[in-house]
């Protein structure tokens, strides 16, 4: 299987939760990839530059089932990057989608309708009148700008409305002031296919970085369950 890595907003392939899990898989003899959602320019970010970025990754790796785990925007990139396989393969079976397993971790799965609502309406009017909105890039350590069309494409994407039934695992912080777990737990109720494990952390998960390993582990079958 292989494994990719889809980082959050402001975030990058070297954050701390993808150097810990690159550092696990590799002792399995297992390589994590991780596409730079920066690049080419991290003004220009959208949902879909993300979502076409994870295709080219993909369909590179050759054949084979690969397993994503994102964390928080990176989550709901994964999540609409198997709605696109499924869709897209909809006269053959699910099983014909090369994404095989989610990990969703934090998951914005409402960033598009909620993402950015500390702006408020005066905030959002701003940036779109600027085409520019100043934000933290934590793993940059400066402030960075953004385009208004990461607002306008997110809300294309409805996780809600999602129907791929692929085997998905979240994890997600009770304490979480940027992801709703109230959110979460609403996903995850009403699909069986989705197992939700509801943590006393915040939005980073770093709290217990070993019990987040030992189910994510588990449930790719890099190690044994139990």
């Amino acid at each position: 299987m292989h494994f990719v890595y889809l980082h959050g907003f402001g975030s990058s392939p070297d954050s701390s939760k993808a150097r810990f899990l690159r550092e696990r898989l590799e002792a399995h003899g297992a390589t994590l990839y991780c596409p730079d959602f920066n690049e080419p320019d991290f003004a220009t970010l959208t949902v879909s530059r993300m979502l076409d970025q994870v295709d080219a990754l993909l369909a590179g790796l050759g054949s084979g089932p690969s397993a994503l785990i994102g964390s928080s925007l990176g989550a709901l990139v994964a999540l609409h990057a198997a709605e696109r396989q499924v869709l897209r393969n909809a006269s053959r079976s699910a099983n014909g989608c090369s994404i095989a397993r989610l990990v969703l971790l934090a998951p914005a799965l409402t960033f598009g309708a909620d993402g950015m609502k500390h702006l408020g309406q005066d905030g959002v009017a701003r940036w779109r009148a600027t085409d520019r909105l100043d934000v933290e890039h934590h793993a940059e350590g400066r402030v960075r700008q953004v385009h208004f069309a990461l607002y306008t494409d997110a809300q294309r994407y409805d996780s809600f409305a999602a129907t791929m039934t692929l085997p998905t695992l979240i994890l997600q912080g009770r304490r979480d002031e940027i992801v709703d777990p109230a959110m979460v737990e609403q996903f995850a109720a009403v699909r069986d296919h989705v197992a939700l494990t509801l943590l006393d952390d915040d939005h980073q998960l770093k709290a217990d970085l070993d019990r987040i390993w030992h189910d994510i582990a588990a449930f790719l079958g890099v190690v044994p369950a139990g």
